[in-house]
């Protein structure tokens, strides 16, 4: 299952997320550790950010 990183997570840069972004944050059990709530499974993504499944598609497109 993807997983998206959406709008909460941008421009943040007090870098309290370091120690377990992203090796904790973004995984596949029930323990993401993101501080900001920015990282969802992608069928569970709010109405609001949907649109940053796709930009998250093409940002990890060649990656």
């Amino acid at each position: 299952m993807a997983y998206v990183i959406v709008q909460p997570c941008i421009d943040v840069k007090d870098a309290s997320c370091v120690e377990v972004c992203p090796v904790d944050c973004i995984h596949t059990d029930d323990a993401a550790k993101c501080p900001v709530d920015a990282i969802f499974p992608e069928d569970e993504v709010p109405e609001q950010w949907r649109n940053f499944i796709q930009i998250n598609a093409d940002y990890f497109k060649n990656r």
